[in-house]
Order: C-alpha cells, then structure tokens, then sequence
C-alpha cells in the first residue's frame, strides 16, 4: 500500500489534443506520494497523451498539472526547471544511446544538470546501475545486453538525479513473461525501499495487477476516467460492465 494519503500530483480539469481533435476532457486524479499508480486504457484512449501533459511535454487546452506543488503547465524558467528535476521518465522505447556504454547513458543527466566532477558522476552513475542489477554490465553497449537489460538500464537512468517522482511509459512492452515480472518485481523494490512515487503507462494486466497500489482508467469513448481504484475490485465489482470486460479478457459481444 502506499505510504501516505498525501498527494504529490494533482490534476485538475484537464483537456487536451492534438489539431482540433480533443482526447481528454475536463479529467481530475491525485496521485498520492509513494504509491505506484498505473494509467490503462485501450488502444486510442489517451494513456499516452495524458503521460506526455503530467511531464511537460504538450500543453494542454485547459487544466493544471500540480507537482510536488507547483503546476508545470504555468511554470517558466527556474521555476520549470525546478520541477522537471523532481521527475525522471522511462519511455516505452527505452531510448538508450546506442553509442554509449549504458554507464554513460546513465551519466548524461548528471553532466547536463549537476555540478559535479567526473568521478562523482561515475559513481552515481554505477550505484544507478547497481541498484537495477547491472553492475556487471556498466561498460556495455545497449545492443549487447537484452531487452530487460536495456530497460532497466533506462530506470537507472530516470533514477540518476534522484527524482521523487518516476514515469515509466509502457516498462513491460516487448518482454517475455518471466523478464517482464522480474521488471514488476524490480518496480517495487524501488518503490518500497526509495519511497520513490510511480507513475505507469500500461495495459499489460499481469503487471497491473502485481504492482499497482491503484488504477485510473481512461476511455477513447467518455474521454476521460470511467474507473479509479484497486484493479482487483474494479474487476470483480465494478458496476460498469466494459470495465469489468477490459480485465477479465473478454471480447466484446458481436452482434446477432
């Protein structure tokens, strides 16, 4: 369970899209500090819209986006910067480096926004790396280690600045079974052990339902949330029956 009640993010009445196509509409969560909260949908239902406006990335049309209490869609400059020092983001991909040693991909961040000297930057840089199980492989490149391998070495990365707060965008795509519950079970560690807050865009349901503490689920059709809570009960008692349906599996019942 998470560790405190108190949020961390706070989104109020956002809306967002692209041209004059609007995905999320007038959407209000919390996420609350320490816990692992995990954003799904279906294809086409703005998972990834809504992580690109919580970090920055895209502006929305209205709404806020309150971080650790101050809201990234207004800030400018230092007060901007500020923020984005309290978040580390994993994308889908990876997005690794492929000429760099995953040591040096971990190093990037603490070139770019710390003042410390070479050695420093090497150390925290393997202790990232440490803390993900790839001390062994610090020098390698990203083609030479697996695809778990890679990302983990991008949550290391996330992790170098020391972020309160981690976006892990679709962590499980592209994995077999046992490598993806070896990365579950990696997220928690970190959780628990880093009071580190997570935020997950997925739709891989064995991994929600191994680590998520609670679930929000956004819907292409409403724009917008149709269900928020633990997934388990939203499974087996949620009163809306597509809820019900995205988690047990089931097809959608075609017509006579």
């Amino acid at each position: 369970m998470a560790r405190d009640d108190e949020p961390i993010i706070e989104v109020r009445d956002l809306t967002a899209g692209y041209d004059d196509v609007v995905i999320l509409e007038h959407v209000s969560f919390d996420v609350r500090r320490g816990e692992i909260f995990v954003i799904l949908g279906g294809s086409g239902s703005g998972k990834s819209t809504l992580l690109k406006h919580m970090i920055g990335l895209d502006e929305p049309s209205s709404g806020s986006v309150v971080i650790d209490g101050a809201d990234i869609v207004v800030a400018e400059g230092d007060a901007r910067r500020e923020i984005l020092r309290k978040i580390g983001v994993m994308y889908q991909s990876g997005a690794l480096f492929g000429s760099m040693t995953l040591a040096e991909n971990v190093r990037l961040p603490l070139e770019e926004y710390t003042d410390l000297d070479g050695d420093e930057i090497e150390l925290i840089a393997r202790m990232k790396l440490e803390l993900v199980g790839l001390a062994q492989f610090t020098g390698h490149l990203p083609a030479e280690v697996s695809g778990g391998m890679q990302k983990r070495a991008a949550i290391a990365r996330a992790m170098a600045l020391d972020p309160k707060i981690l976006f892990l965008d679709e962590p499980s795509a592209g994995l077999d079974p046992i490598t993806s519950a070896e990365l579950d079970a990696l997220i928690k560690r970190l959780a628990r052990s880093l009071g580190v807050t997570f935020i997950i865009v997925t739709h891989e349901l064995p991994s929600i339902f191994a680590i998520a503490d609670r679930v929000i689920m956004v819907d292409r059709r409403t724009r917008g949330i149709v269900a928020e809570g633990d997934p388990r009960r939203l499974r087996d008692q949620s009163d809306n029956p597509w809820v019900r349906q995205f988690f047990r599996r089931e097809p959608e019942a075609q017509p006579a």
